[in-house]
């Protein structure tokens, strides 16, 4: 009798064994399905030098990104398989790098592992401060962190034929200071493409919906010095606008964070509640803008036209 029980414990544990080495093997090979078949979806998507003329630059944009959760590394690897198809060496990372307070002790669970491949890779990321990145130490922290690469609070980088303008949009930021050296570098840039981004939106029909005090603000020296995209986060949707004054919106809030809905108001050329990124390709006449989900799948498709100097 105590014979045939150790015979059944042993067994049993054999089993028990077997059963959890199958589970394991299982859920390696549904991984290796899924992210084959991300890369299948990403093949289909149309880009990577599809449309005619020559490629200036190609880069990622996206925000609110800093969840350290499933969503965000779920974007992340898609964000890496994009890129091995459609190379790119630069995303634009509009604030709300670090949830929920900006603490830079967790910028491994919520940056560095979520995008391990990509800083692996050499790709750069540009950074931004959010309104949760400034809870923290005014957003100093992060402002030293190398690999957010931001030179201060606000500033400027080129890239091909790309002038970029970061800025803090945040309340407490110094607006006069801001506002001034924004003026300047947008007069003194000779680049045929200017895109200027922040955490905060303009123009929404998201939860914040536009922001008057920003509209009065900035969107004259968009329109003075020829501004064709502003990217921001802050609202958890994506949302492309048309040109309002020779302006792109573009919100790119679904890099993490939890979703929120978005309506659409009569400027509105897409919108969704859907997590992914934007993939952006500039060439000498346009820019083409194209919303990736989380699943690698084309959801969105826009293109800017360059105007030329009068």
């Amino acid at each position: 009798m105590k014979r045939r029980r150790f015979l059944l414990l042993v067994l049993g544990s054999v089993g028990a064994v077997g059963l959890a080495q199958g589970v394991s093997r299982w859920w390696q090979d549904r991984q290796r399905l899924a992210r084959s078949a991300v890369q299948a979806t990403i093949a289909a998507v149309p880009g990577g030098g599809s449309p005619p003329g020559k490629l200036s630059l190609r880069f990622v944009a996206i925000a609110d990104t800093g969840a350290g959760n499933g969503a965000q590394y779920q974007v992340g690897e898609v964000m890496a398989q994009y890129r091995q198809r459609y190379p790119y060496s630069l995303v634009v990372l509009a604030g709300d790098n670090i949830y929920n307070n900006g603490e830079i002790e967790k910028v491994s669970a919520v940056f560095e592992k979520p995008y391990q491949a990509l800083l692996k890779a050499g790709v750069r990321f540009r950074a931004c401060l959010g309104n949760h990145d400034i809870r923290t130490n005014n957003g100093n922290d992060q402002l030293r962190y190398a690999n957010f690469n931001m030179t201060g609070r606000y500033y400027t980088f080129r890239e091909e034929t790309v002038q970029f303008f970061a800025l803090d949009t945040n309340g407490n930021a110094d607006w006069a200071a801001q506002l001034a050296w924004l003026e300047a570098e947008l007069k003194g840039s000779d680049a045929p493409w200017k895109i200027v981004f922040g955490h905060h939106p303009i123009y929404s029909s998201g939860r914040y919906g536009t922001d008057e005090t920003l509209v009065a603000t900035l969107t004259p020296l968009f329109q003075r010095y020829g501004v064709q995209l502003y990217i921001n986060g802050h609202e958890h949707n994506y949302e492309r606008t048309v040109p309002i004054q020779g302006t792109t919106y573009l919100i790119t809030g679904i890099g993490g964070a939890q979703l929120r809905s978005v309506g659409q108001s009569e400027w509105t050329a897409y919108a969704a509640s859907q997590y992914g990124f934007a993939a952006l390709e500039v060439y000498g006449d346009r820019l083409e803008i194209r919303g990736i989900d989380e699943q690698g799948r084309l959801f969105d498709q826009g293109q800017i036209w360059r105007q030329a100097a009068v």
